[in-house]
């Protein structure tokens, strides 16, 4: 057995976080002021622990590590914490170490990430939120609606990988708008977004600052169509058609005189006519078309990270404790991408959490094991004494029958 099997896989799943990065974040923004034993890294190991052994309460995640004693050295702590700690960690700790834990994973998980699967050599990013829904009565402090409560997180989506390379969770009522007016992408960046982000000064900053944009046009929108260009020969492409907006609120966010193009397409998937808005005015209309149909990528990192992670169910309810679970989630997925990524099987993101949730705690060299999780590597079958005995019943039986 390797050296690296005497370490369980948890344990080796957490050596990808560099410790020493975390110390720093927890440093700098005090995060153990006034602590008596249970470390920030304590805390992150049992809310990681939440996440990858779907535990579904405090109670859950402290029994379920204190049940594993002796096992949890390799991990960093040396006993499970109580429920009382850990509740009272996550309600007072800046969530803040955990956000930039999240960025520093990151950047590991991007030097392994396969390219995006288009020719250009664009950053190609999809853009939306998702809302997670709460309950008002007990988490008073995310009222979203008179009897409902909810919590945004806004996620950018790099296709290379399909890595969210920016994150931000915000209240109910924020509109995504003012989030994407924040965000800083490099010049020759492409977006997808769908129109939820229409906004005339949004494309105006980012037509003027070289960020291309593809959605989905407004049907009220007022414009103009200055030139009509030669379609393709491709059944699914109608139209492709530079146009200038010529409503009020265009000329008001500055857009007057800017060229847009309108490129009306068939969406087979869906039977119906789509009218895409872009500022790109070079690429073909199929490129086009087939970057918007790209952004339904993060609607299945949404759907992934809701079905395998726990973003939906929580272990604390203030908004300091749902903060650390979510940014703990999403620390989780850039786990299960990076050893997706190192493994030479493709792995479903389903099946990877289930055999991980159900190996944690056991001694197998992680590496060996995300590319053949069903072998039995040599030592860890029957002993050799229980072999014999059964050769030995097997024999009985033979005389006697």
């Amino acid at each position: 057995m390797s050296s690296v099997a005497t370490r369980s896989v948890f344990s080796q799943i957490l050596s990808i976080i560099s410790r020493s990065e975390f110390q720093g974040h927890v440093r700098r923004l005090r995060g153990e002021k006034g602590a008596k034993g249970f470390t920030c890294w304590e805390q992150l190991v049992a809310m990681l622990f939440c996440q990858l052994a779907q535990a579904k309460s405090l109670r859950e995640i402290c029994a379920g590590l204190r049940c594993c004693l002796g096992k949890l050295n390799h991990l960093g702590i040396e006993e499970g914490p109580r429920r009382s700690t850990l509740s009272y960690a996550n309600r007072h700790r800046p969530w803040q170490i955990f956000e930039k834990t999240f960025y520093d994973l990151l950047a590991t998980c991007r030097a392994t990430a396969p390219r995006k699967p288009f020719r250009f050599k664009n950053p190609l990013y999809s853009l939306d939120m998702t809302l997670i829904e709460l309950c008002a009565s007990v988490f008073d402090w995310a009222r979203y609606m008179r009897t409902k409560g909810a919590i945004k997180l806004h996620l950018l989506l790099d296709h290379d990988g399909y890595l969210p390379t920016f994150a931000y969770l915000s209240e109910g009522k924020t509109h995504e708008v003012r989030v994407a007016r924040t965000l800083e992408l490099p010049a020759g960046s492409i977006v997808a977004l769908d129109k939820g982000y229409h906004d005339f000064g949004l494309y105006r900053r980012w037509t003027q600052a070289g960020i291309w944009f593809v959605t989905k046009l407004k049907k009220n929108a007022d414009y103009r169509v200055v030139q009509r260009r030669k379609v393709p020969q491709h059944p699914d492409i109608w139209a492709d058609e530079i146009i200038v907006f010529s409503g009020v609120a265009a000329k008001r966010q500055g857009l007057a005189g800017m060229r847009f193009r309108r490129i009306a397409v068939w969406d087979a998937d869906n039977m119906e006519e789509m009218v895409l808005l872009t500022n790109h005015l070079d690429f073909g209309p199929t490129t086009i078309f087939r970057i918007y149909k790209a952004r339904w990528k993060i609607e299945e990192f949404f759907r992934a990270l809701k079905q395998n992670l726990k973003v939906k169910t929580f272990v604390g309810v203030n908004a300091n404790a749902v903060r650390i679970q979510i940014w703990t989630a999403l620390i989780a997925m850039l786990l299960l991408k990076y050893l997706a990524f190192k493994s030479r099987l493709k792995w479903a993101l389903s099946n990877l959490v289930a055999l991980l949730r159900w190996n944690l705690f056991s001694y197998r060299n992680l590496w060996e094991w995300i590319d053949d999780p069903f072998q039995t590597p040599a030592g860890h079958g029957p002993p050799a004494q229980l072999l014999l005995g059964l050769n030995n019943l097997d024999s009985i039986r033979a005389v006697t029958s």
